[in-house]
C-alpha cells in the first residue's frame, strides 16, 4: 500500500479499541499484556487468549519487529507488501509493508513501525524496513 494512495483507510473503532486506536493517532502501538499470566498479546482485546483473564492492561511496544512472512499484490497499481511482523516483544501483526522497494523486501528483514492517518483522525500501524 502506498503511502501516497487516494483514500485514507476507514476503520472500526468500539470501546474495547479505542485506546489502541488512539494511542496509534499518539505514535504509539500498544499491545495488551495479561496481568494473570504475564503473556502479551495482539489483536488487543480485553480477554486473554492464553488464560481466559479479563485482568488484562495496553503496555507501550518498542516498534520494533522483523517480517515473518509476505505477500506482494502486483495486480495492484502501485504494487504493496502485506506481511506479519513479528515485533520485539513476541506478537505477530498482519499490517503493510510501506515506503520500500517491493522486489526488495524478505523474511527476515528489521522493520519499523510507522503510522498512516484513517479518516476518523485516528492511525493504522504500518511498517517500513530500518
Amino acid at each position: 500500500m502506498s503511502t501516497e494512495q487516494k483514500n485514507k483507510p476507514r476503520l472500526i473503532v468500539n470501546s474495547e479499541s479505542r485506546p489502541y486506536w488512539e494511542g496509534a493517532a499518539n505514535g504509539q502501538l500498544l499491545i495488551r499484556k495479561c496481568n494473570s499470566c504475564d503473556k502479551v498479546h495482539y489483536y488487543p482485546r480485553t480477554i486473554c487468549p492464553h488464560c481466559f483473564s479479563d485482568d488484562t492492561a495496553f503496555i507501550e511496544a518498542s516498534g520494533n519487529g522483523v517480517i515473518y512472512s509476505y505477500s506482494v499484490t502486483r495486480q495492484a497499481n502501485p504494487p504493496y507488501v502485506i506481511a506479519y511482523v513479528t515485533i520485539d516483544e513476541g506478537v505477530s501483526m498482519l499490517t503493510n509493508i510501506v515506503d520500500c522497494d517491493v522486489e526488495k523486501v524478505h523474511i527476515g528483514q528489521k522493520v519499523k513501525v510507522s503510522f498512516l492517518e484513517t479518516e476518523e483522525g485516528y492511525a493504522l500501524p504500518v511498517f517500513t524496513p530500518v
